[in-house]
């Protein structure tokens, strides 16, 4: 896995898929609240006045010279729940962000959420 400090210098570098296609622009990194290690990203995508962000897993994700590699198609990315690019993911959206890579998903012993952004 890759480390916070390092992938957070990848903000604005290309994210390609599998198959090294791009898929979008890296825009942030959400990490998994009970490890604090980095779990997901958000790819921009789309034309300049349609712009949105999806989701993608960083599991098995690897850096390239310019880019950051996930291990999933770019079909799948894109056809992720979205955000506006300036609006927040609601708690009540997490579920479907993991159940759309088919990745468990469980609140934390409190209650709170998964994910938060870094």
């Amino acid at each position: 896995m890759v480390e916070v400090v390092s992938i957070r210098e990848w903000v604005g570098h290309d994210v390609v898929d599998e198959e090294k296609r791009k898929i979008g622009s890296l825009e942030a990194i959400y990490v998994d609240t009970a490890s604090d290690e980095p779990s997901f990203a958000t790819v921009t995508i789309g034309l300049p006045l349609q712009r949105k962000l999806v989701f993608v897993p960083l599991g098995g994700a690897k850096v390239g010279p310019g880019y950051l590699q996930v291990a999933y198609g770019g079909k799948l990315v894109k056809s992720c729940p979205s955000m506006d690019v300036d609006g927040e993911l609601l708690a009540d959206d997490e579920p479907q962000v993991f159940e759309h890579y088919e990745l468990p998903y469980h609140r934390g012993a409190s209650g709170e959420r998964r994910l938060a952004r870094r």
